[in-house]
C-alpha cells in the first residue's frame, strides 16, 4: 500500500461511505469493548468537522475513543507501521483510511495538508497529539505544533481523557486486566473560540485537558485490575523497567506471572492495585522509571569495565523500509550499544547520524539512519527503552 494512496485526497462521498461504514461497527463493537475492557464512555454528538485530540493510554485507544463518536467517522493521523500489516492494513483503509505519520516525529506538512483537506470534506480527525502511549501512566505533553493545527483547522476542537486505561492495559503488558476504564470528553472549543487564542493557549489548554496521572487517581480509588485466565500481571515489565535498584545494572531483570526479579536477588511483586509489594524503594512504576531515567542520564549504572558495550540484547531482528511501507529483513542477532553507535549482524549506526528514534508498543523500535528507515524487533522480553533513552540523551548532550 503505496504512502501516496494512504493519504489521498477523500471526497464528501468517501465521508459519507465512512460514516456508514462506522455506524454498522459501532453496534456490534460497543458491547465487546464495553465488557471486556470494562469499559463506561460519554456520547459526544456534536456536527463535523471536529478535532479531537486524546491523552494515549493504550494499543486500543483509537476504538475507545471513537465509541464516544456513534455520528462521526473518526479519520485518526496513525504511525505508519498500521499500513504494513497486510489485509488488517486494507481493512483498516476500508473503515476509516487513518492518516499515515512517521512514529516519533510531530505532524509533519504532509500529514497536515492530509487532516485539512479531510476537514475541507465534512471530515473528523482525531490526534493523540503526546505521540506515544504512556510507560509510567503520566500524560507526556503534546506536540507543540498541535495549537497551530487547531486554529487554522476552522473545526470545533473536542478534548477527551482516558481514565484507567494504564491499569487495564499498560504499555507493556500483553493481556487486557479488567477492573474500571472510563472515557469522556473534557471541553468543547468552537471555530470561534479557537480564533481569539494564539497558538501556545491553545496547546497549554489541550495539555490541561488530557492530563491523566494513572498512580494519583490509583491512590484514591483503589480498583483491582485483574482477569480470569492469564493473569500475569506482571508480565514483559521488565520492557518498561531495566536498571536494578540494588545491583544498579542494566538488562538482569525478569518478570514471572506477578513477580520482577533481578539475577541479584531483588525482588518484589506487582499488586492487583498496580502497586509494587513492598513499596520500598520504589512504590509505583512511575517512581522507579524517574529514577532509573535520572541515573541513566548521569551514566550512573555498573557495565563490564573491560569490553566497550554498555549493554546489549540478544535475538533482535533489523529491517529496512525499502520504499511503500514495506519492510525487509537485514541482520539478526546482538545489539550492541556502544558510546557513540549502535552494532548487528555487522550494520554499524552512528548515534550522531541517527535522526529520528520511537517505539511501536514494547517490541520494536524504529529510527532513521541517514535518510533511511530502519526497524528493530525482538521476540523476547527485552527493554528497547534504553536505547531510546541513550540516544536522546546522546543528543542533548551534543547539541
Amino acid at each position: 500500500m503505496s504512502e501516496a494512496y494512504i493519504n489521498r485526497p477523500l471526497t464528501k462521498a468517501d465521508v459519507a461511505h465512512h460514516n456508514r461504514v462506522w455506524r454498522r461497527f459501532f453496534w456490534s463493537l460497543r458491547p465487546f469493548f464495553e465488557k471486556e475492557f470494562a469499559y463506561t464512555h460519554e456520547d459526544v454528538v456534536l456536527k463535523a468537522p471536529l478535532l479531537v485530540i486524546s491523552n494515549h493510554v493504550t494499543r486500543w485507544d483509537p476504538l475507545m475513543v471513537a465509541l464516544s463518536f456513534p455520528r462521526n467517522q473518526l479519520y485518526f493521523v496513525a504511525s505508519e507501521h498500521l499500513f504494513r500489516l497486510g489485509f488488517l492494513s486494507n481493512l483498516l483503509h476500508y473503515i476509516g483510511a487513518p492518516i499515515a505519520k512517521k512514529k516519533g516525529s510531530s505532524v509533519a506538512a504532509d500529514t497536515v495538508m492530509t487532516c485539512m483537506r479531510r476537514f475541507r470534506v465534512g471530515g473528523s480527525v482525531a490526534i493523540f497529539a503526546e505521540g506515544e502511549t504512556t510507560w509510567d501512566g503520566k500524560s507526556i505533553g503534546i506536540f507543540p505544533a498541535t495549537g497551530k493545527l487547531a486554529k487554522i483547522s476552522g473545526a470545533t476542537l473536542v478534548t477527551y481523557r482516558l481514565e484507567g486505561g494504564y491499569f487495564t492495559l499498560p504499555r507493556w503488558g500483553k493481556y487486557v486486566r479488567r477492573g474500571k476504564m472510563h472515557g469522556h470528553p473534557v471541553n468543547v472549543y468552537p471555530p470561534e473560540a479557537l480564533k481569539k487564542m494564539t497558538p501556545q493557549q491553545i496547546t497549554d489548554a489541550i495539555n490541561r485537558d488530557i492530563y491523566e496521572d494513572a498512580f494519583a487517581r490509583q491512590r484514591e480509588e483503589q480498583v483491582s485490575y485483574t482477569r480470569r485466565i492469564f493473569y500475569r500481571p506482571a508480565n514483559f515489565i521488565e520492557s518498561a523497567l531495566f536498571l536494578c535498584p540494588k545491583c544498579n545494572r542494566i538488562g538482569h531483570m525478569h518478570s514471572k506471572i506477578d513477580t520482577l526479579s533481578c539475577d541479584c536477588g531483588f525482588k518484589v511483586v506487582y499488586t492487583p492495585q498496580g502497586f509494587f509489594n513492598p513499596g520500598e524503594p520504589f512504590e509505583t512504576v512511575e517512581e522507579w522509571d524517574r529514577w532509573q531515567m535520572e541515573q541513566f542520564r548521569k551514566g550512573a549504572y555498573e557495565h563490564d569495565p573491560v569490553s566497550d558495550e554498555l549493554f546489549g540484547d540478544d535475538d533482535l531482528t533489523l529491517s529496512m523500509e525499502i520504499g511503500n511501507y514495506i519492510q525487509f529483513p537485514q541482520g539478526r542477532g546482538h545489539l550492541t550499544q556502544l558510546e557513540h553507535s549502535l552494532t548487528i549482524d555487522g550494520w554499524f549506526f552512528l548515534e550522531k547520524n541517527i535522526r529520528n528514534m520511537a517505539i511501536v508498543k514494547y517490541d520494536t523500535l524504529l529510527f532513521t539512519y541517514d535518510d533511511q528507515y530502519y526497524e528493530l524487533k525482538t521476540k523476547n522480553p527485552t527493554c528497547l527503552r534504553k536505547y531510546l533513552a541513550y540516544w536522546e540523551n546522546y543528543n542533548e548532550d551534543h547539541a
